[in-house]
């Protein structure tokens, strides 16, 4: 891949995603050869030119596709991403590369200014970082890349290493971050859920004061278009609440934004699975991590689910009610193994049904509702369908015995990342690309996906709970 991201073409139409005229490498190849091009040394980037550092639950999905690749790549991978992470527990969403000039990427390190501003909460010195967080895919990663390599694993102590930093990052989570009270996470950004401007944001959002659009310049303008991006306004609320934050010494629990998202709280789940597992490994007691794990699900399903959307939606702290957006973070509870049986089966309605159309109008799952009113197949997270969610889902419905439906997803995921060139995400209609392509995750989790099956049901979320379904 060039060393700048490469923009996709906006669609004169809905056509259906271009097949290439000369014969291109096997999928796995070009897919391997992409995380070859993002390789710094010691990390990936997502993409060379839009995201040009490490991200938080980039790296955790793309250890997942390179431990097909190479398993020591897959564990430093992890192991420089947890070298990063603060003294209060908290992985931030990004670590800077010092190489990298601070113009071509906002905020910049000397916008987070982690090293001063995070004192109080014992940010690094040695390396910058952010001062927020993303969903914790970490210990679910750890686990599976233990497993694709365990004498490499044990012999270089990985799990032994990994463990005790990733049971501090749940403990942030689970003690500092239940600002509602009632047992669940909450994010204090949009930026945290990872699906940057879901129209699940709006309403929260809607209570913070931009800040001036002269006050900061948009990087990534410079590699997409700007129909496909959040828009100022909406960059503005996000530039405000990160500067308050920090501004705050990255304290949490006062700040506009406090919304429990059930993606972010499901995928904890799925790692305090995973912690039970490696703690096993390592000879340590683990039904207290298992025990926890059933009691989070329950707190899920309490304090999100609503049976008139037929599926989990997010809650608004501040406001103290569910907002009635659905969008995909709401179906991917689907991973978790403990969900009620009618939970599962009316979370399955959902996905084929007519609000996000898997298997009927759209190949692969949207990043928010079809028939909402703020839906758009090319905006961000306003409706075009991202590889990362679709391969959870793919995971949650091989889980609950869905494996025809499931076998649809992941040839449809297959299909369109190597048509679209594996770009960060498209339109969910057609599969045409939007944003960057060589994208980082969507090339490691089509070759996860293009492992070999047997295994792939052998390493899911039942194998980290320590039981096999049928």
């Amino acid at each position: 891949m060039d060393s700048t991201a490469q923009r996709a073409p906006r669609p004169t139409g809905r056509t259906v995603a271009y097949d290439p005229s000369r014969p291109a490498p096997p999928l796995h190849v070009r897919a391997a050869a992409v995380l070859e091009a993002g390789w710094t040394g010691t990390s990936t980037v997502p993409s060379r030119g839009l995201y040009p550092h490490q991200w938080s639950w980039d790296s955790a999905f793309i250890a997942i596709g390179l431990r097909h690749v190479s398993p020591l790549r897959a564990q430093t991978e992890l192991e420089t991403l947890l070298a990063a992470q603060w003294g209060d527990g908290r992985i931030p969403h990004i670590v800077f590369n010092p190489s990298v000039p601070l113009d071509a990427y906002f905020p910049s390190p000397d916008f987070w200014r982690s090293s001063t501003a995070g004192r109080a909460a014992g940010a690094p010195r040695t390396v910058q970082t952010s001062g927020i967080v993303q969903p914790p895919v970490h210990a679910l990663a750890a686990w599976l890349v233990h497993l694709a390599d365990p004498g490499l694993s044990r012999a270089r102590g990985f799990l032994t290493r990994a463990y005790p930093r990733l049971a501090a990052w749940h403990r942030y989570l689970l003690h500092r971050r239940d600002l509602g009270g009632g047992g669940l996470v909450s994010v204090v950004h949009p930026w945290e859920q990872g699906m940057d401007n879901s129209p699940c944001w709006d309403r929260p959002l809607s209570r913070v004061t931009p800040a001036p659009a002269r006050s900061f310049r948009r990087a990534d303008l410079d590699h997409g278009s700007p129909e496909d991006r959040p828009t100022d306004l909406d960059y503005g609320r996000y530039v405000r609440l990160a500067a308050d934050y920090r501004d705050r010494g990255y304290a949490d629990g006062s700040g506009d934004f406090t919304v429990e998202d059930p993606a972010f709280n499901a995928l904890l789940i799925a790692s305090e699975y995973a912690l039970a597992r490696i703690a096993r490994e390592l000879g340590a007691a683990a039904p207290a991590r298992q025990n926890r794990a059933e009691r989070l699900t329950d707190a899920l399903v309490e304090r999100l689910w609503e049976p008139s959307a037929g599926m989990f939606l997010c809650r608004d702290v501040r406001a103290g009610e569910l907002i009635p957006e659905r969008g995909v973070s709401g179906l991917v509870p689907l991973l978790l193994p403990d969900l009620p049986r009618d939970l599962t089966a009316t979370l399955v309605r959902t996905v084929c049904g007519p609000h996000f159309g898997l298997g009927g109008t759209t190949r692969l799952v949207p990043s928010y509702d079809l028939l909402g009113d703020a839906f758009d197949p090319h905006r961000y997270w306003r409706g075009p369908a991202w590889f990362n969610t679709n391969w959870l889902l793919e995971r949650g419905l091989r889980l609950h015995g869905e494996r025809g439906r499931a076998d649809a997803l992941r040839r449809g995921i297959l299909h369109t990342a190597g048509a679209s060139d594996f770009a960060e995400y498209v339109d969910p209609y057609t599969g045409q690309a939007c944003g960057a392509t060589g994208f980082g995750w969507t090339a490691a989790l089509t070759l996860d996906l293009l492992h070999d099956r047997p295994a792939w049901d052998k390493d899911g979320v039942t194998a980290i709970k320590g039981e096999v379904r049928g």
